[in-house]
């Protein structure tokens, strides 16, 4: 074996930009948060042939002096922290003083600043081959230009890797994007190939921003997002988060700040995920831009030397903030946030639907999917979780054998007022509403109803035009909302097992069900440790009991071994009181009388994320006035 010894500092830094140094946007993106960390007001990039011949970054920032040149291309050489303490509360964008001395050894680099002391700016130039700094006098105004020329061009197998122009350009584009909404303070220019591709101002004003979040994101995201701003235990969350009708097919609308810096976080997303978790339609992912607030020494940001990576002190503290912030930002949602943004698409931009408002990559489901969901036997379009994993649904009317399920179902609707003609099994809806005159003081959200559309859809007039309710799909959202509420009201029943049932686990899922002991009783499940691998279930929530209760505490245990808690137990309830409340609620061809219509819609406006069904389908759509009239060429 050859004797150990030391690597060179050019191979230690070809190693070192491995990891730092993926791509042009890797490169782009250190050298925007050098000058952002700088104090820039003003950043300025140009690229050339997708990052592969030039990137130029251009600031008007503090400067670095003469004689710190040299040593700004040195490995593990920085400003920005200078002790322990400051690593674990570090509050820059940079602080390893890694970058330029990997971007140097991999590029050709030149370096130009000039401090407000100075009278004349100096240049400091290196070539990854010999990594020999050279310094010469330059003229530049007070901030800092860096050149990075032919980017691997003495490592060619890297440059091999990468894509396209325009896929490397799109790399750079995005991480320009995420700078600019990080920083609302500072101004960004883009070109590419001489071309001007992004020009941002300073955004100051609450306006500005949404300017520039309608620059970045698309307006159509603006005008269906809800602005959130909550404050606890030393933790702000703010920004933007999109109506749970302005989905994606994919997780390429989600932008995540932490002090500042974008971040990737599992723990973030599943917190996100599931305050979306009963309002978005299969196989979607929300749309966001959110920025935490929180102390520096409660995060470590030391995780990754890319820096998208932290850890929280207090994980579950963050989880829960941002979970209980978003689930109230989405239940207090109302139609007027949809009109809102409705109304503004409505003026030169495709129909807005407030149920589904032009959703964002335009895969919305077809509406004929939307009314056979309102036909008999009504059911998601793909199996839930509580019939995918924990064995099949109930159904009501054979082999549902949880007899008090159905109790407590019917005893929400005790008291409503079911016509002769409707079915056995269905609620009644609520007690009818008197029309209000037209004339009338206030016009509600919703307006007042009209008519009725084949026995599925309720014609309603409003302010902004007309607007059509799948009732079906109203009814859903409104008996599963009271269900919840009504069982949120009572204890959670645990039922005995009358022969417990014993669980092969690993040691450390028997240690975990040991010690969380009273968080799963809580759960309504009694679980004890029989053996160093054996766990004996002997008590299972009443209301699941009819599900698999083996699946079901593996499950809980995975969460709690991935994110310290579970809301397992919760989430497979919520889907059965969605079963129940889909069955029950009112079907198609039922005849409803107008005031029976206007008392949906009005208990619509009052109810919880009443923007869609259990499954995520929209339960209602806008035409505006100015829709129809383009329908009929009016106005030409």
């Amino acid at each position: 074996m050859p004797p150990i010894q030391l690597l060179s500092p050019r191979l230690a830094n070809q190693i070192a930009a491995g990891e730092v140094v993926e791509r042009p946007a890797s490169v782009v993106k250190e050298l925007v948060e050098n000058a952002l960390d700088a104090g820039a007001d003003r950043v300025d990039v140009e690229i050339e042939q997708g990052g592969v011949k030039l990137i130029r970054v251009r600031d008007d920032g503090s400067g670095i002096e003469e004689q710190d040149l040299p040593l700004a291309l040195s490995r593990h050489a920085t400003s920005k922290i200078s002790s322990l303490d400051d690593l674990e509360a570090v509050a820059s964008l940079g602080f390893r003083g890694e970058a330029l001395a990997s971007i140097s050894s991999v590029s050709r680099l030149t370096l130009t600043s000039r401090t407000a002391a100075q009278e004349a700016a100096s240049r400091v130039e290196v070539e990854g081959r010999d990594m020999d700094a050279r310094i010469s006098p330059a003229a530049h105004p007070v901030g800092t230009t860096v050149e990075v020329r032919d980017l691997f061009f003495n490592t060619p197998a890297r440059r091999k890797f990468l894509r396209t122009e325009k896929t490397e350009f799109n790399h750079v584009e995005e991480c320009i994007r995420r700078q600019a909404l990080s920083r609302f303070d500072a101004g960004f220019t883009l070109r590419h190939n001489q071309r001007v591709v992004q020009s941002l101002r300073p955004a100051e004003s609450a306006l500005d921003k949404e300017r520039r979040i309608g620059s970045l994101c698309g307006q159509q995201f603006i005008d269906n997002a809800v602005v959130i701003d909550a404050e606890a235990t030393g933790l702000r969350l703010w920004g933007w988060v999109a109506l749970p009708t302005f989905s994606r097919s994919q997780a390429d609308l989600q932008y995540f700040f932490v002090n500042g810096r974008v971040i990737r976080d599992r723990l973030v997303a599943h917190a996100v995920r599931q305050a979306y978790r009963d309002v978005l339609y299969n196989n979607r992912h929300p749309a966001f831009v959110l920025y935490l607030e929180v102390d520096p020494a409660s995060v470590d940001v030391n995780v990754h030397p890319t820096k998208h990576e932290v850890r929280f002190r207090d994980g579950r503290l963050v989880h829960d903030f941002i979970f209980r912030t978003l689930h109230k930002a989405l239940a207090d949602v109302r139609p007027d946030d949809h009109f809102r943004g409705a109304v503004a698409q409505s003026f030169g931009r495709e129909t807005a639907v407030a149920g589904q408002p032009a959703l964002a990559d335009g895969q919305a489901p077809a509406p004929s999917a939307w009314a056979a969901h309102a036909g008999t036997n009504p059911a998601p379009a793909q199996p839930s979780g509580f019939q995918g994993q924990y064995g099949a649904a109930p159904q009501p009317q054979q082999d549902w054998r949880a007899s008090d399920q159905m109790a407590f179902y019917n005893s929400l609707n005790a008291g409503g007022g079911v016509d002769s003609g409707a079915e056995a099994s269905g609620p009644g809806l609520p007690e009818a509403a008197p029309t209000p005159p037209v004339d009338g003081d206030e016009e509600p959200p919703l307006g007042y109803a009209i008519a009725q559309l084949h026995g599925i859809y309720i014609l309603a007039q409003g302010r902004a035009g007309l607007i059509v309710v799948d009732m079906h799909a109203a009814h859903e959202r409104i008996t599963y909302e009271r269900m919840k509420r009504a069982l949120a009201e009572q204890d959670l029943k645990s039922q005995p097992l009358l022969v417990p049932l014993s669980l092969a686990v690993s040691q450390k899922e028997a240690a975990l069900a040991e010690s969380h002991g009273e968080e799963l009783q809580q759960l309504g499940l009694q679980i004890e440790r029989i053996g160093p691998e054996t766990l004996a279930v002997r008590q299972v929530p009443a209301l699941l009991r009819g599900a698999d209760s083996e699946q079901l505490v593996r499950d809980v245990l995975a969460d709690l071994i991935e994110h310290g808690q579970s809301d397992r137990v919760d989430a497979v309830t919520n889907e059965l009181l969605g079963t129940m409340a889909c069955h029950g609620s009112v079907r198609a061809n039922r005849q409803l009388t107008i005031p029976e219509m206007n008392s949906l819609l009005r208990d619509m406006e009052a109810t919880e994320r009443s923007g869609q069904c259990n499954h995520g389908r929209p339960t209602w759509t806008l035409v505006t006035l100015s829709e129809l009239d383009k329908l009929f060429l009016r106005g030409r």
